[in-house]
């Protein structure tokens, strides 16, 4: 069945798709299995509780139990799904982000506003710098980044593209500026809630190269996965998957931008 859904689904670019994928599959074939059993079910009971069958109503009703063992076991399978595969999962790829001392190669900040994805890069020193509410402007400073602060000095952004390297693990922080988004990477199997006023961390490791020339079929998106105004439609971003010596380049070629012009944006 993994064949199969992969006909319709994104291809996967990273190390842990191939679980999300299985897990997936697991529902998929839990989903198939009560389809036909409650079908089959269904069935039986128009013809075992048919009026000629039963032309004198029974008030005692079925005496059986075997729904509620098939019910009970139906649950089981259930919880065997989220506590042996879900939460280990969860635990391995979201609440790990947060342990101390947990190591990243590149860092960087989505922050969803009406219409668009704002992305925040450190620059060469790995540090974000100071960011202030006030300071925010539409145009010339969507995050409100306070210039004055050292360590905003190398600081940057990118409106509606992600750039990352291949085979680097990436640290997202996911936040709002204004009502609730979601952060979706297809091929990343990457999908996270971003809430106003908090930082949610997400990881992923790119395994490919996104495609050079992209065109609208093959380019790989950035999407927002929930319902956020008029124009929720038009909130697709693109995420850029570069050699390591590429992104080095690029990197370094915007931090120059970024001190020469004294702001990023």
């Amino acid at each position: 069945m993994k064949s199969f859904l992969q006909i319709w689904m994104p291809i996967n670019a990273s190390t842990h798709g191939d679980r999300v994928d299985n897990l997936i599959v697991y529902v998929h074939w839990l989903m198939l299995v009560l389809f036909i059993g409650w079908g089959i079910f269904f069935v039986y009971t128009l013809f075992r509780f048919s009026r000629n069958r039963n032309p004198k109503a029974d008030y005692h009703g079925v005496k059986s139990h075997y729904s509620s063992y098939l019910e009970i076991g139906v649950a089981l399978i259930e919880a065997v799904l989220l506590i042996a595969f879900s939460l280990p999962f969860w635990i391995q790829e979201v609440a790990s982000a947060t342990e101390e001392g947990s190591e990243y190669d590149i860092e960087v900040r989505a922050l969803g506003q009406q219409f668009q994805w704002n992305i925040h890069y450190p620059g060469l020193d790995g540090v974000f710098g100071k960011t202030d509410p006030t300071l925010i402007d539409g145009s010339s400073n969507p995050l409100g980044l306070d210039r004055s602060d050292p360590n905003a000095k190398d600081d940057f952004a990118s409106v509606g593209r992600l750039y990352v390297p291949v085979d680097k693990k990436v640290l997202v922080h996911v936040g709002s500026y204004d009502v609730i988004h979601n952060f979706f990477l297809p091929v990343m199997r990457v999908k996270q809630d971003a809430i106003p006023g908090t930082s949610i961390p997400v990881t992923f490791t790119p395994t490919a190269t996104s495609p050079k020339n992209p065109t609208k079929d093959n380019r790989w998106e950035i999407g927002c996965a929930q319902l956020c105004g008029s124009g929720h439609y038009k909130m697709i971003g693109e995420l850029i998957v570069l050699e390591h010596d590429e992104y080095k380049m690029w990197e370094e070629d915007q931090v120059k931008k970024a001190i020469e012009e004294g702001d990023a944006w």
